[in-house]
Formats: structure tokens, C-alpha cells, sequence
């Protein structure tokens, strides 16, 4: 592994979001900084045994995506591009990495706004925050130099990776959503509700006039405290803990999301009701360019309308849709049962050039 930009310089790309988090704007010590979230992330990747590259890729915008590359060597296969969940970065894939780098070029970035990416100001209106995001998704491609990719992304990732073959349909070689946030139009639905966590009902309500994560920064220091309260979290990543047993998935989300919100404004900035999408994909989907074929992979479990990807074949149907079930995994799937979702991944990717 190497590291070929300064670390040192990247406080200076983190730009204040003019974000307004109301209420919480009181309290001012957050106990984390930018060398804080390095640590925390070179704790998370200590278990990846693969070789790979660590850089941070600059964008015509002036932005920096935080980037990992595995197999750059690779050139007669199509790389498998890996984008992160809302609140999440390049981390949360480290129990994958090794199963699904071993026959191809990987790719796995943080998402403008958030991790160790630039975090610029996003505009409120929502298709200009998402044309935002998936602008700098193309200006990264181009400045790392992709021609087709896998491009695979999870919950708010999925969202954004299906917006961008909606745009950029000629850099697509296969798309899979990994039980895709943004999907389903907003209408009282009494069972879907049921099947979202009692916290994030809770949070929803609490927080709707705010950022999703502003709770966690409002806390001070006490915010760590609330990201160690998801035990559910933690029990997904065993392998992975500091010396006093405890999963050092909590201090890399902290420090993910504790620091200036830009991705989370640019996130809120597309949603109704919080759990919706402002533009939902189903009244979209249907445009993707025929002859790409799309994976919807969803956990058993989850909270996430699974019957979007059902809808979706019927929509698409010269795109050749499968769609996926991961037995006993929720909306985190890549953590609940990360065998079984490399192995779809791995038996998707093995039919693709």
C-alpha cells in the first residue's frame, strides 16, 4: 500500500457547508479532526491482506476524491467500481475487499461530502445537489481514466450509481444496486413502515427539520456514545476491534460523520420525508439505456422496498435484470453475510469481460 498525496493537505479541501443544523449549532467541541478519521480508517482497512494503492484523485471541479485502487495491473478486465452508503466511506467495504479483488481492477472511493473526499457546499435544490454528486462520480472517472465499469452502489451509493448510468449510460458496463436507497415514491405504506427500525422512525421524526446525522455532532462528546448505542453495528464487524474489545466500526463512523456534514446537506437536499427520494428512481429507471444489464441485490431482511427490483425487470426488459436475496442480512447485507453477498458479487462479475 502507499500513499502517493499528502495527508497533511487534506484539511485544506474539507470547505464549510453553509448548512443550518438549527438547534444543534450550539454546542461547538465535536471531538474528532482530520487525523483522527485517518487512524480510524487505517484501523478499519488493517484487515485487507490485498495489495492496493491509496490516492486522492483531483477533479476539473477542484475537488479530491479519497481513493483505494486494487489490481491497477489488470488491464483485459472491467474494473469493479465500489461506492459507499450515506454517512459511510471507503471503510465500510473492509470486510469485501480481499474476496472481490482477485481477478480484476477494484475501485472504491468516498463520495463527495463525505469521508476523506473534499466536502464543498451543495446547492438546496435537489436535481442540482444529485447532478452535483454525479458529476463529480464522471470527473473522477475521467481523471482516473475508466473507459466501462462495473459500477456497484449501496443504499444512497445505489441511488446515486443508478442516477449516473441514467446520465452516463456509455461508461456502464453493468450496474448493481445493493439494496438501493431512493427507489419507491413516497405513500403511506403501513407494512414498509413496519419494517423500518423503531431508531430510525424515531430519528426521523425527531430530525426531520435537520440534517439525518446532526444528532451525533450535537451530542459533543458525547456523539461517540450514540454511535456505540447501534450494537447491531458493531456485532457486524467482529473481527475488527481495538485493544479494549471494542468494534472499531463506532470511531469510524464517528469520525465519518462528525466532521463538517457537506455530503449530508447535499443527501437532505434530495429527500422527502426523509426516507424518500425528492425524484424517486422508479419514475426513472425505465429510461436506462436498453442492452445494460442491471443486479439488484437485497437483503432478506431489510428495511428497504425490496419489490423495486421486481418492478424494475418489468421496466427494463431488454436490460437483463436479476435480482437477489440475501437470507438472513438486512440493509447492511455486505456486513451481515459478507460470504454470501461476495459470492453473488463474485458469480455477477465472472460472466462480465
Amino acid at each position: 500500500m502507499n500513499e502517493r498525496s499528502g495527508v497533511s493537505s487534506i484539511g485544506a479541501q474539507v470547505e464549510r457547508a453553509n448548512c443550518d443544523e438549527g438547534w444543534f449549532s450550539w454546542l461547538r467541541w465535536i471531538p474528532t479532526s482530520t487525523n483522527l478519521l485517518i487512524k480510524s480508517e487505517e484501523r478499519m482497512l488493517s484487515i485487507v491482506k490485498s495489495n492496493y494503492k491509496s490516492e486522492f484523485i483531483d477533479l476539473k471541479s477542484g475537488n479530491r476524491i479519497r481513493t483505494l485502487i486494487f489490481n491497477e495491473e489488470i488491464k483485459q478486465k472491467t474494473p469493479l467500481v465500489m461506492v459507499h452508503g450515506m454517512g459511510g466511506g471507503v471503510g465500510l467495504w473492509a470486510l469485501n475487499y480481499d474476496a472481490i479483488t482477485g481477478k480484476r481492477p477494484v475501485y472504491s472511493f468516498d463520495l463527495l461530502g463525505f469521508g476523506r473526499s473534499s466536502h464543498p457546499q451543495f446547492p438546496d435544490d435537489a436535481m442540482e445537489s444529485e447532478c452535483q454528486f454525479v458529476a463529480s462520480i464522471e470527473e473522477w472517472r475521467e481523471a482516473v481514466g475508466l473507459d466501462k465499469m462495473i459500477l456497484m452502489g449501496h443504499s444512497f451509493g445505489g441511488y446515486l450509481a443508478a442516477c449516473y448510468a441514467l446520465k452516463y449510460p456509455s461508461s456502464v458496463k453493468h450496474l448493481i444496486l445493493v439494496d438501493p436507497w431512493g427507489f419507491p415514491e413516497y405513500k403511506e405504506d403501513p407494512e414498509r413502515m413496519r419494517r423500518i427500525p423503531i431508531w430510525v422512525k424515531g430519528l426521523t421524526k425527531i430530525l426531520s427539520p435537520f440534517l439525518p446525522l446532526a444528532v451525533v455532532r450535537g451530542a459533543g462528546h458525547l456523539g461517540p456514545r450514540l454511535v456505540h448505542s447501534t450494537k447491531d453495528l458493531g456485532a457486524k464487524f467482529v473481527d475488527l476491534k481495538d485493544e479494549n474489545g471494542v468494534p472499531l466500526i463506532f470511531d469510524y463512523i464517528y469520525h465519518c460523520n462528525a466532521q463538517n456534514p457537506s455530503g449530508e446537506c447535499g443527501f437532505k437536499n434530495l429527500t422527502t420525508k426523509v426516507t424518500f427520494a425528492r425524484y424517486p428512481l422508479m419514475k426513472r429507471i425505465g429510461n436506462l439505456q436498453q442492452g445494460i444489464p442491471v443486479s439488484f441485490i437485497y437483503g432478506a431482511r431489510t428495511w428497504m422496498d425490496k419489490d423495486c427490483g421486481n418492478q424494475s425487470q418489468n421496466l427494463l426488459p431488454e436490460n437483463d435484470v436479476h435480482v437477489y436475496s440475501i437470507k438472513a442480512a438486512g440493509h447492511n447485507l455486505f456486513a451481515d453475510q459478507p460470504e454470501k453477498f461476495q459470492q453473488v458479487v463474485n458469480a455477477i462479475c465472472a460472466e462480465i469481460e
